[in-house]
């Protein structure tokens, strides 16, 4: 009975309803739309380090875990190396570029990466041999910048970096191409660590330098779940440094742990916003049949039974709403450009589903409960 008369009223005002269900649908936009936005914006932060064949990264000391501020130097390699239950470790040099298109088309900023072929931090590949020399100038580009530059196997291309105070142009060539590896949303590319050290934009004094350096280090361990302990040994035999684990790592990435705040707030707001206007439009609906729902309890009807009608009526007009919305954001994420980071993982889109069918049911309660509380007698005004 309770399911016939939320059908029966729902398709008498389904205009009504259905106009709801579309506030409903943008509310669900909106919530999708921000945790895709979210999850996209920390996976083009954070790809490259969460993605390292690394379980440990290695800073220089008192530097709040910056990479870019971070400076080691190749004699630290060695010690490391030598630590026990370490089985290798691989030099990370980062620095940004700019990819310069012959045809004149717009540059395309860029992650450079220095890495020693073979080491922690070589990228594995998708396609091509991969990096064979420290000295030369072949290079591993992610899909990303495959794609948006259009290159392939055996490409070669150009890169516009600055050395002191005048622009320098350096010819690279593809012999790899890997997955997507974005390092602070720019597209990578994949170099020797030596040939890194020349290109990357410097200054005239650090050209002059007969030791190479980079900005961190990605250790390999023989056994993962004995990180604290190897992460004691390096503290204690290698000075200046600081141990962090890729977690430790992402969370210290410059904006990223306030960036993801303030998405997740925005996201929490917003269902809130969902909880207050399903709460209205059912307090409204219920306040405007009083009399019906008298009528309904002085015939005989339990409140137990009115209650659940209206509870029904919240469900499938909120599960007809996320529907709508979860289509409509699909169609909106189809027509994004590719530079918008949206990514919508498994977990994200199930618990925001889920919190947003939750929501009608919450918004309804002060429904129920006004429903629970009407005298049949007052309502069709037999009592004074």
């Amino acid at each position: 009975m309770s399911f016939y008369l939320a059908l029966k009223e729902i398709w008498r005002l389904r205009g009504r309803y259905l106009l709801f269900s579309l506030v409903i649908a943008l509310i669900t936009i909106l919530v999708l739309f921000i945790a895709a936005l979210a999850g996209g914006l920390a996976n083009a932060n954070k790809q490259l380090i969460e993605k390292l064949d690394a379980e440990m990264l290695i800073y220089q000391d008192n530097v709040d875990l910056q990479p870019t501020s971070s400076r080691l130097g190749q004699s630290k390699l060695s010690d490391m190396r030598r630590i026990e239950g370490v089985e290798d470790v691989g030099p990370l040099g980062l620095a940004t570029a700019t990819f310069v298109f012959s045809d004149g088309r717009s540059a395309i900023d860029i992650s450079l990466v220095g890495v020693e072929p073979g080491k922690p931090g070589d990228p594995p590949l998708l396609a091509g041999p991969g990096l064979r020399s420290k000295r030369h100038n072949d290079v591993v580009i992610d899909q990303d910048l495959a794609s948006r530059a259009s290159l392939s196997l055996g490409d070669r291309f150009i890169i516009k970096s600055i050395q002191g105070t005048e622009e320098e142009f350096y010819e690279l060539s593809v012999v790899g191409i890997t997955d997507s590896r974005q390092y602070f949303f720019l597209p990578s590319v994949f170099i020797p660590l030596r040939t890194w050290s020349e290109v990357r934009p410097q200054g005239e004094s650090e050209s002059a330098k007969a030791e190479i350096v980079f900005n961190i280090a990605a250790v390999k361990l023989q056994d993962p779940q004995l990180f604290d302990l190897v992460a004691q040994r390096m503290d204690h035999f290698v000075d200046g440094i600081e141990v962090a684990d890729k977690q430790t790592a992402i969370l210290a990435l410059p904006g990223y742990t306030a960036q993801q705040s303030t998405l997740n707030t925005q996201q929490i707001f917003t269902v809130l916003i969902g909880v207050l206007v399903v709460g209205g439009f059912f307090q409204i609906q219920t306040l405007q049949k009083v009399a019906q729902i008298g009528v309904l309890k002085a015939i005989g009807s339990s409140s137990s039974m009115v209650a659940l009608a209206i509870l029904l009526q919240i469900i499938l007009v909120t599960v007809i709403g996320v529907g709508i919305g979860s289509l409509g954001t699909m169609l909106l994420v189809l027509g994004m450009p590719s530079q918008i980071p949206i990514l919508f993982t498994g977990s994200t889109v199930i618990s925001a589903f889920f919190l947003l069918l939750f929501i009608g049911p919450i918004g309804g309660l002060v429904s129920i409960r006004l429903a629970l509380k009407i005298d049949p007698l007052t309502a069709i005004g037999l009592s004074s």
